[in-house]
């Protein structure tokens, strides 16, 4: 078989190959045709990104110190260090996103999956 006729059988006219090359048009279709490279935008979105990872690990943290309380397994120091710590990081957080934007902009939206926080 000569490679014409291989490629003529089983790429073109391949109802995959077909499916593949139409959802690639489309594609190229709905995407920009240039990045939006603007300095102050890149700068917010990327401290966008950082305060949500921040928010998101703090909620975490916020979360296993209770749950540590709850079962006995921390002392009283210890559940005081916390509260201290985590009030120096509210405090922290607060003064970032007015920097940086309002706490709405902090929550990154997923698409389809909702909300991060």
């Amino acid at each position: 078989m000569s490679d014409s006729t291989f490629a003529d059988r089983y790429l073109w006219g391949s109802p995959q190959i077909d499916a593949v090359a139409s959802e690639l048009e489309r594609l190229d279709r709905s995407l920009p045709g240039r990045i939006n490279a603007d300095p102050e935008g890149v700068e917010k979105g990327l401290a966008q990104l950082v305060l949500t990872l921040i928010e998101l690990l703090r909620q975490l943290m916020e979360r296993q110190a209770v749950r540590r309380m709850e079962s006995g397994t921390l002392t009283d120091e210890e559940i005081e260090r916390l509260g201290l710590t985590f009030m120096k990081l509210e405090e922290r957080m607060e003064e970032l996103t007015t920097t940086f934007g309002s706490e709405k902009e902090i929550n990154l939206n997923l698409g389809p999956l909702g909300d991060l926080l």
